[in-house]
């Protein structure tokens, strides 16, 4: 409810780990067109953030995920299937 761009959340016992999600902005980035050139277009951006108690699982792992969560969230298709 309130404008948050970025934060970091803080885990608390018993869990293993907790994702801060800021919300999207919209930014101007170079994209890559159709003949190779970049042209200037609007996009949007958010932060993720991942908190883990790395004596339950190793860092890697929230790597990983962070990742996978990533694609999925950049490709809407893969969202669809």
């Amino acid at each position: 409810m309130f404008p948050v761009d970025h934060f970091c959340a803080i885990i608390n016992p018993p869990q293993a780990c907790i994702l801060a999600v800021g919300r999207g902005n919209r930014v101007v980035e170079p994209v890559v067109g159709n003949y190779g050139t970049e042209k200037p277009a609007v996009v949007t951006k958010m932060n993720l953030k991942l908190s883990a108690d790395h004596r339950v699982f190793d860092g890697e792992i929230g790597g990983k995920f962070l990742l996978a969560l990533a694609q999925n969230l950049s490709d809407v298709q893969r969202l669809l299937l």
